[in-house]
């Protein structure tokens, strides 16, 4: 265990909750530092149900191709901690994040702080200390009483595509949903809004005009799409002909159509086409070409993704729809505070068959069985369970030699393939 990663363990341990959603800790202890948050370079702050982490990523590959110094947080991790914490475009380094997670613990001094409160805080002071052109926030959960949402006067605010999702933590409805995204909307403060339901653009135009924050809506302000194969971008600064995406999905469409538009309200439209073309954001479709599970199935097309609600699933749908036509497998494991069936339903007439796992080490994880379960009341007629994602892989490869096999479900079973197959 790396220092590090003994401290995160400690930080855990100071609320009894993961997830506890006040502001009141974290101001206080972002006080006690010496309100980092006031000293960021300027702030593109970006919430939403999905979408956020990939528009994030093609920001900061527009704003890089343009010399650009980026910050960026983002949550939650993958492999390491350390990807939550980009600085000046590199991931924090082992020595720096370990002081910066000891000097938040010592001057928090025991109070009580949820685990992604104090680690907001580090990032704050990493960023604080060490310039650069902008910051990039992702919300972690909600918005308005989220613990990024401390930036009293960010440059932009972004709202990507809102729907059904922690519904225990921001309410039962869509309105209910979308008024905690747009809790991070501020006086004066563009904000970039993405395609929404009818429902939540209502309430984020409500909150934009309580508070007086000019809206750049899609389909209104802005326009993405697809033509002959390319991006087409429209606003009222005139039309843009790009490549597609590098990020795969006709989802990315609409996130990259977010992501210049927020570039040309910045004034860095140059960066357009690098955004579009540049970007990573791991665990998104991504295709797993090496790596020791990736060699155990040699035949197989092999592909992981972390989508976990409903519109995540549409998504990976839709995507699968687009691909060469070949049989194509999921391995799925999902966590207990998500809709499973709900996931799975776009995805039965794109795969032949669901292999259910559980998640290892993964206190949350759906049981295998009744994920095989929801799978066959969402409407797969062909499901199996396994004890793990490599023996998944390897009995769909003896059944399929030449199959396209999708893992999926949970960022944190995504993770756990990522660090596997390292």
């Amino acid at each position: 265990m790396s220092h590090s990663d003994e401290i995160l363990t400690r930080l855990m341990t100071l609320h009894p909750k993961v997830i506890d959603l006040t502001l009141d800790r974290v101001e206080r202890l972002l006080a006690t530092l010496g309100h980092p948050e006031r000293a960021l370079p300027p702030v593109i702050h970006i919430a939403g149900t999905n979408g956020k982490g990939s528009t994030q990523a093609m920001i900061r590959a527009g704003l890089e191709s343009q010399g650009k110094a980026v910050h960026a947080y983002t949550s939650p991790h993958l492999a390491r901690f350390h990807e939550r914490i980009r600085i000046a475009g590199a991931l924090i380094s082992e020595p720096g994040l370990s002081a910066l997670l000891e000097e938040c613990y010592d001057k928090n001094a025991g109070a009580p702080i949820t685990f992604f409160e104090v680690t907001t805080c580090a990032a704050f002071l990493a960023f604080a200390r060490t310039p650069a052109d902008f910051t990039l926030l992702e919300v972690g959960l909600g918005g308005r009483l989220d613990a990024t949402n401390v930036v009293e006067k960010p440059a932009l605010t972004i709202i990507t595509p809102v729907s059904i999702d922690h519904q225990q933590f921001l309410g039962e409805t869509l309105p209910e949903i979308a008024g905690e995204k747009a809790g991070i909307l501020k006086r004066g403060v563009t904000c970039v809004v993405g395609p929404q339901e009818e429902a939540a653009l209502e309430v984020i135009e409500a909150r934009a005009a309580r508070v007086g924050a000019p809206l750049f809506v899609h389909g209104q302000h802005w326009h993405a799409f697809e033509e002959r194969g390319r991006l087409i971008y429209q606003d009222e600064n005139g039309l843009l002909d790009l490549p597609l995406p590098n990020l795969p999905g006709p989802h990315q469409i609409q996130n990259a159509g977010a992501a210049i538009a927020a570039l040309r309200l910045l004034g860095l439209g140059d960066g357009a086409e690098a955004a579009v073309t540049r970007a990573e954001w791991p665990a998104r479709m991504q295709r797993l070409r090496q790596g020791p599970l990736a060699a155990s199935a040699p035949g197989v097309e092999l592909w992981l993704d972390g989508g976990h609600n409903p519109a995540g699933g549409l998504a990976v749908a839709a995507t699968l729809a687009r691909m060469a036509p070949r049989p194509t497998h999921l391995i799925c494991g999902m966590i207990n505070t998500k809709d499973v069936v709900g996931y799975m339903r776009p995805l039965v007439d794109q795969a032949v068959s669901l292999t259910a796992v559980t998640i290892p080490e993964e206190p949350n994880a759906v049981p295998a069985e009744v994920i095989e379960e929801d799978a066959r009341i969402a409407g797969f007629t062909t499901t199996f369970r396994a004890g793990s994602v490599g023996e998944a892989l390897s009995a769909i490869a003896a059944r399929d030699p030449s199959a396209r096999v999708l893992i999926c479900g949970s960022l944190y079973l995504a993770g756990k393939v990522l660090r596997e197959n390292h």
